[in-house]
């Protein structure tokens, strides 16, 4: 049986094995959850709170969820935990647009960039790394 980690002549494992799933594959909750750094409750959870959001369940319920259903995810956790809205406030926006995430705060987000100046971008850089270190002595 041949593996995705079969060792290629270089000794290099496989590139297949080392950029992971393509970006049309089906994803795992637990895949999901690493990717999107969000418990797994979380996500079921707002699977009761956003219809939008429907993975597939397969035998035993197991859940796989589309490449749609990410760019969904990804939209409704940047609106929730870096642009401040409530739950009820982001289900009145995909009601409003009719459930097309992708049109939802793209006009802020181009201000916010356009405004960003490069001595902002580069205090907000050493801040980061600020708190990278920090992170770095707790552990």
């Amino acid at each position: 049986m041949a593996l995705a980690t079969e060792q290629q002549p270089s000794g290099d494992i496989s590139s297949r094995r080392r950029s992971g799933k393509s970006a049309s594959a089906f994803r795992t909750i637990s895949e999901v959850s690493k990717e999107l750094d969000l418990p797994q409750h979380v996500l079921r959870f707002w699977e009761t709170k956003f219809p939008q959001i429907k993975p597939m369940k397969r035998g035993g319920g197991r859940r796989y969820y589309r490449p749609e259903d990410l760019v969904m995810l990804r939209r409704i956790r940047g609106l929730l935990y870096n642009d401040g809205y409530t739950i009820k406030g982001v289900q009145k926006l995909l009601k409003e647009s009719g459930g097309k995430i992708e049109e939802i705060g793209v006009e802020t987000t181009e201000l916010e960039s356009s405004s960003l100046s490069s001595e902002k971008a580069t205090e907000l850089k050493a801040v980061l790394t600020e708190l990278e270190d920090i992170k770095k002595l707790l552990s």
